[in-house]
């Protein structure tokens, strides 16, 4: 029997794919071909359509790298060919493994309106429905000879990345392009012999594998492979009866739903995914045509923007088919962003501006968010998403894990403050479904709720690059709908599914904390600038906000709402989950880099033209406090004159700078004391209120260590295990030098080590229990990973790291797989160990960063003795896809905070990210908003996105305990609401008292817990 099937199945496969597929199209005819190879970057359609063009022939070489090639292609129709469906087919060269990888085209008709793309799996552009016969083809071929840079032996250092490096060499050469005349009969029977022989592959031996295999058998019989066209539907009719077995009503249901995943860059720039997203919904837009049940969604704002000012007329056959219900804007985001490093604010304006693109183009919100490939997911992320007006999250990525199988696919996912989003996992396993056989049979296997629900979702389509779906999944699909033996498939929007997979789970089981994804750890350090950039970005927009809101209600200053959305969008669209991750090319971050440049820039001009009416005119030097914290004398969200800070200063105790004798520093200011070795680390560092010293005894902090960093697979996106088995420590060849300035004890720590460099300043300022780290390298390394280390005398048997609006507690042992597999994990702005102790006796030390985001947390212990080591991630230096990474001056500041709680970590970690800022003009600055209330942080204040000039304040609970306090705004306001993050009301706040020019509201805030209030001015 065993034969008997396998015999079967090598007949139909060696049949299908050389005489059935290969007589899909039957008769074919010549085409000309004229050609024009752009020299630099693509020019508009129109232009491309006007070039001049020479003539050329199949099989010549074409395309440099990142290159574009327009061909185009005349002929004539055969009239014996009249009634007929006319394809023209090209192959420019594909590889049908790469598809998004490689060359691709878009295909315009004369007019300049675009057809549909061309890619590896999407060969063919109808010419004609119904031919006439003897008419007349053009057609012009946008044609991107993008290189492979990830192919059957990927993570290969390669130059290919950057247009500037990149070799002129050509790529491609072309291989078919003609005429052809599509055979219905025989795509049919291809699509009947494909379902059924993935089918029975994944059945167990039995009568319904049994009747398919002689089903099968039985339509070869009656083929006729020297005529497959003219006997393809007496083939059909031997399988119709095997094809029209039902499936049982408890089979599992798979709302399957087109897709393409188009990563807004990646291997390509952005450029290129402009493009690529043209070239997708074009084809998408062209198969809803020909389709009556397909449906296609696509997500990220940004990718319908790109459209509408790139590519209009793709985008108005997009608009037509999203109000016909057919194409589906998903996810009510900007981009598929990162959400593990996007500050709180970052990730609300993700919701915000996305839903108000899609609200305003197409008259719809998002009911889900829809991310299926970032590398993990912030517990913030439920709160956010619920109070944004979402219903429902989707994702695929935690099936990625290498140890530990996520034991839900449809479950509540709860966040930090306790909200809960109904979320699904396909249990495919892939966001990228062909509806294999395979596929649907292991969604049916795996999936865990089937006691209690009946469906999943399924993605269908080429994603990563686009592509989309094609014909063949859109065949597929129809013989699934009721196929004995197979999950039922039938195209659905996820809103639909979710509506009912909730009525089916009205108990599902609940997730708490973050979906960390147990791979690609080393995202959160690969690319440092682009992580800078994107940290210095996020708080210059909420300071230039800040600012101009206040100028507004106080200095008669327009608020620049055009610019700052603008520079919103674009911080947002560098948060995209393979840019901000430090996973694409080159050419991509080198990119980024100017962009976060040029934004930094422009931000940085509104907060001075802001400041600059708000503290007059003047030569008085002003010291500006952003941050949500007092600093020093300087309140939070104000301003005073030099002069007033000096003089409000007086009492706090000056800072002393001994030499200890051995080449090393003392450094103190009444509130800790820190020696410094010779060597730049830190010996002890003593908390002089409680006379605890948080270094471990006979241990050193600020201790760099530099590791091999080899992973298994994805360079830039992964570090293994393995990695700490070697490590070199860096203590030799120090130089340490210390001096007073300005009333700050400076150490300067300078230190040779591979084949690079560091340079450090060791900064202690008065009134500081926060020793700064503030650190230059030069870094020339291949491979390597430098962390630097703290081992802290703390018994913690936790660590709390900052996440958006809050804190993540992550326990410091290994005793499951869970714990061990999280060796390297996300922060903010800080990272805390402490012990339990009495109040205003905190037994611990925090780590504070200006631009970093990835840590580790180590636990060890002699007999009672725990040692609790923490250490920052710095640089990587991975080599695919960008073989340069890191490479280079890299700048970055970490501070130890001494004595530290929650709050302590908070208002420090805050204060280094925002730093001080000095204008010069008459006057300080009040500030315009006032918290009151431990725990009670200001995050946002801004006017309202719809341009009322309302004012839309965002606090938050950062502590992780209920909290009470006031929130006061000055100025004149008839009202106060409370609001969504999209700033829709959700109802008056009792107890506002907006007399006396200001508007005070009593606050109460669960752990956690964000809240917007909009206040309309009178």
């Amino acid at each position: 029997m065993h034969d008997d099937i396998e015999l079967t199945r090598g007949r139909v496969r060696r049949v299908l794919t050389e005489r059935i597929v290969p007589a899909i199209h039957g008769a074919r005819a010549e085409v000309e071909l004229a050609w024009h190879e752009l020299d630099g970057e693509p020019v508009p359609p129109a232009d491309g359509l006007a070039l001049d063009y020479t003539p050329t022939e199949v099989g010549t070489p074409w395309g440099p790298a990142w290159g574009t090639t327009w061909f185009r292609v005349t002929g004539t129709v055969p009239r014996e060919w009249a009634g007929r469906r006319v394809e023209l087919l090209a192959d420019l060269g594909f590889d049908v493994n790469m598809t998004g990888f490689q060359a691709e085209a878009l295909v315009y008709r004369p007019d300049g309106t675009p057809v549909k793309s061309l890619n590896p799996r999407n060969q063919y552009v109808t010419v004609a429905r119904e031919a006439e016969g003897g008419e007349r083809v053009e057609l012009y071929l946008e044609a991107a000879s993008n290189p492979v840079l990830l192919d059957y032996h990927p993570f290969l250092p390669t130059r290919e990345g950057d247009v500037r490096t990149s070799s002129p060499r050509q790529l491609y050469r072309t291989r078919t392009i003609e005429l052809g005349v599509f055979e219905p009969e025989v795509f049919e029977l291809a699509m009947d012999l494909d379902v059924l022989l993935e089918l029975q592959a994944e059945l167990p031996q039995g009568p319904r594998r049994a009747r398919i295999q002689q089903g099968l058998d039985d339509a070869l019989d009656v083929l006729d492979l020297q005529d497959v066209a003219g006997t393809a539907a007496r083939s059909r009719a031997v399988l119709a009866p095997v094809l029209a077995a039902s499936a049982g009503e408890s089979e599992h249901r798979i709302s399957a739903v087109g897709h393409a995943h188009i990563d807004s860059a990646w291997l390509w720039p952005v450029r290129e995914t402009i493009r690529k997203v043209a070239r997708t919904s074009s084809s998408m837009a062209e198969l809803i045509d020909e389709t009556d049940d397909f449906v296609f969604g696509m997500s990220s704002a940004q990718q319908y923007a790109w459209l509408k000012e790139h590519r209009p007329e793709v985008y108005a056959r997009v608009k037509d088919a999203v109000a016909a219900g057919r194409f589906l804007p998903l996810g009510g985001m900007w981009v598929e962003s990162d959400t593990v490093m996007p500050s709180g604010e970052a990730l609300v304006r993700q919701l915000v501006y996305g839903q108000q693109f899609f609200e305003t183009e197409f008259g719809m919100r998002c009911k889900g968010v829809w991310l299926p490939d970032s590398f993990g997911y912030s517990p913030a992320l439920p709160q956010l998403i619920v109070r944004a007006g979402f219903d429902w999250f989707f994702t695929q990525k935690i099936s990625w894990n290498q140890v530990n199988v996520f034991p839900h696919h449809t479950f509540l996912w709860e966040g930090i403050d306790g909200s809960r989003v109904f979320t699904h996992f396909p249990p495919m396993d892939t966001y990228n479904s062909q509806l294999s056989g395979m596929e649907v049979a292991k969604a049916s296997r795996q999936f865990r709720e089937s006691r209690v629900a009946t469906g999943s979702i399924a993605p269908v389509g080429w994603g990563d690059g686009g592509g989309g779906t094609t014909r063949e999944m859109v065949g597929r699909a129809a013989r699934l709908r009721d196929l004995e033996g197979s999950a039922r498939v039938a195209w659905e929007h996820p809103d639909a599914f979710y509506e009912r997979a909730m009525a089916e789970l009205s108990e599902p089981p609940v997730w708490v904390g973050e979906l960390y994804l147990e791979l690609h750890r080393a995202t959160l350090t690969s690319q440092h600038r682009t992580k800078q950039g994107n940290r210095r970005c996020e708080w210059l927009l909420a300071e230039a906000e800040l600012w101009s809101t206040q100028a507004a209600l106080e200095a008669d200053h327009a608020f620049p709402h055009d610019e700052l959305e603008a520079l919103w969008r674009q911080v947002l669209l560098q948060q995209f989950h393979d840019i901000l991750p430090g996973t694409s090319i080159a050419w991509v971050h080198r990119e980024a880099v100017a962009e976060y440049e040029r934004i930094e820039a422009a931000a940085t001009e509104l907060i001075e033209r802001a400041l600059a009416a708000l503290v007059g005119a003047g030569d008085r030097e002003i010291a500006v406090n952003p941050a949500a914290f007092d600093r020093g004398a300087v309140p939070a969200g104000g301003a005073l004159p030099r002069e007033e800070v000096a003089a409000a200063s007086g009492d706090v105790a000056p800072v002393t700078l001994v030499d200890d004798g051995d080449g090393g520093f003392v450094l103190a200011n009444g509130l800790v004391e820190v020696r410094v070795s010779a060597q730049g680390t830190v010996t002890s560092a003593r908390d002089l209120a409680t006379g605890h010293d948080v270094i471990a005894p006979g241990a050193e902090g600020n201790l760099f260590q530099l590791h091999q960093d080899f992973p298994n697979m994805w360079d830039a996106w992964d570090v293994d295990r393995h990695y700490r088995n070697m490590m070199t420590v860096l203590r030799k060849d120090a130089t340490l030098t210390g001096e007073l300035v300005d009333g700050r004890a400076v150490l300067t720590l300078t230190r040779p080590f591979s084949a690079s460099s560091l340079t450090q300043a060791i900064v202690l300022e008065p009134g500081s229990r926060t020793v700064l780290f503030e650190t230059e390298v030069d870094w020339h390394e291949t491979e390597k990973f430098l962390k630097v280390a703290f081992p802290l005398d703390v018994r913690a048997a936790e660590t709390l790291a900052e996440t958006q609006y809050g804190y993540q507690r992550r326990v410091t042992h290994t005793n499951t797989s869970w714990e061990a597999a999280k060796f390297e994990a996300s922060m903010h702005r800080y990272v805390l160990a402490a012990e339990e102790s009495a109040p205003g006796e905190a037994i611990g030390a925090a780590l504070v960063n200006d631009s970093l985001y990835g840590h580790d947390v180590t636990r060890d212990a002699s007999g009672a003795d725990v040692t609790t080591t923490m250490r920052l991630s710095l640089l990587r230096a991975p080599r695919f896809p960008d073989p340069e990474t890191d490479q280079g001056v890299q700048t970055m500041t970490y501070g130890l905070v001494v004595g530290a709680d929650v709050a302590a970590a908070t208002s420090a970690g805050a204060l280094l990210s925002s730093p001080e800022r000095v204008v010069r003009g008459e006057h300080g600055i009040r500030p315009l908003v006032v918290t009151t209330g431990d725990g009670v942080v200001l995050s946002n204040v801004t006017l309202a996105h719809d341009r009322s000039g309302d004012v839309v304040v965002r606090v938050y609970e950062a502590y992780g305990r209920r909290a009470r306090g006031t929130l006061t705004v000055r100025g004149e306001f008839a009202s106060v609401d409370e609001v969504s993050l999209l700033e829709d009301s959700i109802g008056g706040v009792d107890g506002a008292d907006l007399s006396g020019g200001h508007a005070s509201i009593d606050l109460t805030l669960r752990p956690f817990e964000v809240r917007t209030l909009r206040l309309a001015r009178a």
